[in-house]
């Protein structure tokens, strides 16, 4: 095996198109369905709220669709990202595994989430769009389409699900920095957000309500649409970026992965990294690859959650879409992990999920930090508390590859740093971390949100 421990790409291998893997698929998936009238949705129904190029590429029958020029000169900025074989992580490990991970957090905003928010501030400015209206869990979406927004010369309106607000300031300082406005959701500027409110003065928010009021937001002002950080297909396939460049890497160090691992959200990071990988196998190319995605016990949406049809929001102003849920009404504990705070999850990876095409685990939030703080001890990059959840399946990985004796290669997405996550590590560095697991009443109480016509 070489020892080179970075395997760079030139501006010249971005790749210049998106993996669209829904042709791909042997059994299609469920329609979404219109919330009103429960038939199923057409593009003319999304209308209200995305241009007509995302439109079609959420149901497009391209297994490839081209990168416009105006993208790619920008993902120039930042991308190809590198890849890094662990070796540090390795040898603390005593693990004949070799690991690897895929850093995105060389963007501008510190994660992934620039790669879609291009994307869709780039066809939104096409479509004559003034103002996109977004909500955020952590703060890494927010940024990114703060950034996108200000590349493009649109204005942005984000709301920040309130618990995070308070947790992570620095995130809100930069998306006033490109100049979005970001509210700490549950707010009063909305129908939605004032009846969180009057029901629950001190709700901590979430996703499912921060959604609510963006959607709200662009629904009542001609000159604003809605953008989504996750879950849908169209951003899924913007992040497939990230597979393809791993792919071409892994190839530079003359290895191909055993396991795929991604913390698991909506399924945007995930995605991202997996989906090139389920093209192959759906195109009967390669060996067989595991694809894990992690997600936190806090909010287990994937290993506990049903699949079924229901809102991705809690209002219900969104189409119902088939997927594994804890329900609309579902409100997670103030984990700090907030980008894996959502009840729901993407269409797709829910479907790939029920199919046998990938696997899922949940941790609570302690290990998870604790293989942080080891990965930033060895490989010297503090990740993002959402990447933690990829760091501690790939150790445990690595672990059982020790304990059996076996080599195997594991590749993971570190999907963004912490750098303004240091109240959280201040949290755990002194035991402060509560390590919660959402109990099991509580997520059949949340299933009972689920519509009748879904159970």
């Amino acid at each position: 095996m070489s020892e080179i421990t970075k395997f760079l790409l030139t501006d010249d291998h971005i790749p210049s198109v998106w993996v669209n893997v829904l042709p791909l698929l042997k059994e299609p998936m469920a329609p979404p369905l219109h919330p009103g009238t429960l038939k199923p949705l057409t593009p003319a129904d999304l209308a209200p709220l995305f241009p007509e190029a995302l439109i079609a590429q959420e149901f497009s029958p391209k297994t490839e669709i081209d990168i416009p020029g105006e993208v790619l000169d920008a993902y120039r900025l930042w991308r190809p990202t590198p890849l890094f074989r662990a070796r540090r992580l390795e040898k603390a490990l005593d693990t004949p595994a070799r690991i690897y991970y895929k850093y995105e957090g060389t963007s501008p905003a510190g994660s992934h989430k620039p790669n879609t928010a291009i994307a869709q501030a780039f066809y939104n400015k096409q479509a004559g769009i003034r103002r996109l209206s977004t909500e955020t869990g952590a703060g890494q979406w927010g940024s990114a389409l703060a950034l996108a927004c200000r590349m493009f010369g649109m204005e942005c309106t984000v709301y920040m699900v309130k618990v995070s607000y308070q947790q992570k300031p620095y995130r809100r300082m930069m998306m006033n920095a490109w100049g979005a406005e970001v509210f700490a959701s549950p707010t009063d500027k909305t129908n939605s957000g004032r009846g969180v409110l009057a029901h629950s003065p001190d709700s901590p928010g979430s996703l499912g309500i921060a959604i609510s009021e963006a959607v709200e937001d662009a629904a009542t002002h001609s000159d604003t649409n809605y953008s989504l950080g996750s879950v849908l297909n169209h951003v899924l396939l913007h992040q497939t970026v990230i597979g393809q460049e791993a792919k071409k890497q892994m190839a530079l160090a003359n290895d191909k992965p055993d396991v795929v691992i991604g913390c698991f959200g909506g399924g945007s990071n995930f995605g991202g990294i997996a989906l090139p990988y389920v093209a192959d196998r759906l195109n009967g190319n390669g060996a067989r690859v595991r694809l894990l995605a992690v997600e936190p016990q806090a909010c287990p949406t994937l290993t506990k959650g049903s699949f079924a049809y229901d809102f991705g929001d809690t209002a219900k102003l969104t189409p119902l879409v088939k997927m594994y849920t804890l329900g609309h009404d579902f409100v997670p504990a103030s984990i700090h992990a907030g980008g894996l705070r959502y009840h729901g999850a993407s269409p797709l990876a829910s479907h790939l999920l029920h199919q046998g095409f990938i696997e899922a685990r949940s941790y609570t939030q302690n290990p998870c930090f604790e293989a942080a703080l080891q990965f930033a001890q060895t490989e010297g990059i503090l990740p993002a508390p959402e990447s933690s959840h990829a760091i501690r399946a790939a150790i445990d990985e690595a672990l059982e590859a020790r304990k059996e004796g076996k080599s195997r290669s594991i590749l993971f997405c570190l999907s963004g740093h912490g750098h303004f996550d240091m109240s959280s590590y201040d949290a755990y560095m002194s035991g402060k971390l509560q390590d919660y697991e959402y109990p099991a009443e509580e997520v059949q109480r949340s299933l009972k949100s689920l519509p009748a016509t879904a159970r």
